[in-house]
């Protein structure tokens, strides 16, 4: 059995508690107008071509995005990094793309990982089979649950997929009392405005979870779209910092909701 995964990024601090290291699987269900990770979203192995300049003379160098690794590749692959786990309390993330469209090896690294007592989270859009997510319920000690608009319409507009699955999962891991924290990347014109942060807040009250993370935009996006020869059909927006997202921060825990900026 074995996955394709496209990195593979040591001691990240953003991706759940502690040092982590953050494994991230190719391809994913949907196609988010700002996504930050173009590279995940092709289920296949596909070439990026990098432009470097020295003085007069330019360089073009081609790499795959996409590599294949068996169960005891990535595991051996990870426990390199236990030392910092065990002294920061840290584990992986599974992230992607979306980690749940390859289910099967998914499972397994899970359960192996659990067996070894690594600390597991799963970074997940939430667009997956409702048996997908039963299956792995009790399995990582974290679920990073991305939540971008509540109403469907919108979802449709922008990443190309109802989000009916995508709360009803969400649901499920609640109604499981699995430790769940919300993601909410902050696009600046497109879902921060009030409609959707009050729909937002409705919804949250009607969920446990742990808390809500807001994540920062950035651009790095276009360059990587030039690399991989797609389109960039983002409008020109300045990355976010935190300072930006102050007022946004204080809606949600005026509401009652606790709330982390990333």
């Amino acid at each position: 059995m074995s996955a394709l995964i496209y990195d593979i990024k040591r001691f990240t601090v953003h991706d759940g508690p502690g040092i982590r290291t953050t494994v991230f699987f190719k391809g994913c269900p949907l196609n988010c107008l700002w996504c930050h990770n173009p590279e995940s979203r092709n289920p296949e192995p596909e070439k990026s071509i990098k432009e470097n300049r020295v003085g007069e003379k330019q360089f073009v160098t081609e790499e795959i995005i996409g590599k294949e690794y068996s169960v005891e590749q990535l595991i051996a692959e990870i426990e390199k990094d236990q030392i910092f786990f065990e002294e920061s309390g840290g584990g992986v993330t599974f992230s992607g793309g979306e980690p749940l469209l390859q289910m099967d090896f998914l499972v397994e690294v899970l359960k192996v990982f659990k067996e070894k007592g690594i600390h597991t989270a799963v970074d997940t859009c939430g667009f997956a089979e409702e048996e997908s997510f039963r299956k792995i319920l009790n399995l990582p000690d974290i679920f990073l649950f991305d939540l971008k608009i509540i109403n469907s319409e919108k979802h449709i507009e922008f990443t190309g997929v109802s989000n009916d699955v995508i709360l009803s999962n969400l649901k499920i891991l609640s109604e499981n009392k699995s430790k769940i924290f919300i993601r909410f990347p902050v696009i600046p014109g497109f879902n921060d405005d009030e409609t959707n942060v009050n729909d937002m807040i409705a919804f949250l009250k009607t969920i446990n979870f742990e808390e809500l993370n807001l994540l920062k935009y950035h651009n790095l996006a276009k360059t990587k779209c030039q690399r991989l020869g797609k389109k960039y059909e983002m409008p020109d927006i300045p990355n976010t910092k935190k300072e930006d997202l102050f007022e946004l921060k204080r809606s949600f825990e005026t509401a009652g909701i606790q709330v982390k900026i990333v």
